[in-house]
């Protein structure tokens, strides 16, 4: 979810780029000829249109699965890069040898990208359209990710960059291009998009660890995520060769920053910020955490796939309990709480039992979509919405990188994820508050004001 989702929302319904290439020039009329030769003809202008409806059909088609292919496949791919990495941060520090600074460097990449993505998109979207910006992403995220298999801490950190650059470009434009492509199935489409995030979180979570043990180096076990990347590429290079730049009028510019000294923008930010922090140091050092406390990398590994794959139910149930007016808050604070408990449980419980916080961990990864969905709805107009999730996302995304990072410098420096996993309590009951506080805004526009 991005500022695009809520800009999008109340704008006109733009036929795709495939769809019009695809439709044919209908015949124009012919003169008409006296006697038999007008009766002929007319006689066959019938046939005619058929046959052209009939070349029609197969191109609308294909244009149509292409369009669910390259929602599909980018979905999977938009987390997979992040969370294939965090399997294999401790056999990649001891073989590359790198020190605590490089360590906590990492897992933060993906997040300051993140940060500075919605300007960076919107400029890269004018300059080159929408399908060619989610091309290049894509060339950059493949290279990103085939770079990383070369044994060097340098292209390591490089590749790491151009692949959560391309990320972050995906990230703000899917939405868009959601609607540009899929206008009568919108809903369904965004639906398969959020629950294909997060198989491919799952799977990658899941299977880095066991992929790079059969490759024999976690470099190529890194590299190993360019594959489908470069699937996703093929599929949208051919949608990207039909599409036709927008030449509408821009919409109004409303300008975020003022929204910070505002109630309303104040805590959106906050809650974002908060959600952020939590998400990415969980994702980034989740199984080096267990490790830590003596479990092997590869159940590790396959715990941050279980707490990723408790979320994909959890969208469900959580949106479907924001559809109903009385039971928003009560979706907050099932997530929240479940964030707070799942935390502490990682703390207190041995680690042979790390499958309960892992479900209550991956229960509270739930706030994100309610929170984007008060976002949407937050704004009296398309572009105040568009405000508000920008402020919100792009400070939110910057004060999230301390998590990664600082709590990865600290951890460094006392030996033990204690302290760390304290201060991610301390959050996760902030996060609490927040969210409490914000399911007032779950009105439609103009209801709730700060």
């Amino acid at each position: 979810m991005t500022s695009e989702t809520a800009a999008d929302a109340t704008r006109p319904e733009p036929p795709t780029a495939l769809a019009e290439a695809a439709i044919l020039t209908e015949p124009s009329e012919r003169p008409g000829q006296p006697g038999q030769l007008e009766g002929a003809a007319e006689g066959a202008e019938p046939a005619a249109g058929s046959a052209a409806s009939s070349a029609e059909q197969p191109r609308r088609w294909l244009a149509v699965l292409l369009a669910v292919a390259a929602v599909v496949l980018v979905g999977l791919n938009l987390r997979a890069g992040i969370a294939s990495a965090a399997p294999l941060y401790h056999d990649l520090e001891a073989m590359l040898g790198y020190g605590t600074f490089v360590a906590s460097l990492l897992p933060t990449i993906p997040v300051l990208c993140f940060a500075f993505a919605g300007a960076g998109t919107a400029w890269l979207v004018k300059r080159t359209g929408l399908e060619r910006a989610l091309a290049l992403a894509l060339v950059l995220l493949t290279l990103g990710l085939a770079v990383r298999a070369v044994e060097s801490t340098w292209l390591l950190l490089v590749g790491t960059v151009l692949g959560m650059c391309g990320l972050a470009v995906c990230n703000v434009a899917m939405p868009s291009f959601i609607r540009e492509h899929h206008p009568r199935r919108t809903a369904a489409m965004t639906a398969t998009y959020s629950v294909t995030l997060s198989v491919g979180a799952t799977a990658a979570a899941a299977f880095s660890f066991p992929i790079a043990t059969a490759l024999g180096s976690p470099t190529l076990g890194l590299a190993a995520w360019a594959v489908p990347a470069a699937l996703a590429l093929l599929v949208l290079l051919p949608i990207a060769a039909a599409a036709q730049r927008s030449s509408g009028p821009l919409p109004p510019h409303v300008s975020p920053w003022p929204m910070l000294a505002t109630r309303k923008g104040l805590l959106f930010t906050s809650l974002f910020a908060v959600q952020a922090l939590l998400v990415y140091t969980f994702m980034s050092w989740y199984p080096h955490m267990l490790v830590t406390r003596g479990l092997d990398a590869a159940t590790a590994g396959f715990m941050l796939g279980l707490l990723q794959a408790v979320s994909i139910p959890t969208v469900m149930i959580v949106l479907w309990m924001a559809s109903k007016p009385r039971l928003l808050r009560p979706a907050f604070v099932l997530t929240c709480a479940s964030y707070v408990v799942g935390t502490v449980a990682l703390l207190v419980l041995p680690v042979g039992a790390a499958a309960v916080p892992s479900v209550f961990i991956g229960f509270g990864l739930g706030i994100f979509p309610l929170l984007m969905l008060l976002i949407s709805r937050s704004g009296e107009t398309a572009t105040e919405t568009t405000a508000l999730s920008t402020l919100a996302q792009s400070l939110g995304y910057l004060v999230a990188a301390i998590g990664p990072f600082g709590l990865g410098l600290l951890q460094g420096a006392l030996g033990s994820w204690t302290v760390p996993l304290m201060i991610l309590i301390g959050c996760t009951v902030l996060q609490f508050v927040l969210g409490y506080r914000i399911s007032r805004y779950g009105r439609m526009p103009g209801q709730a004001r700060a």
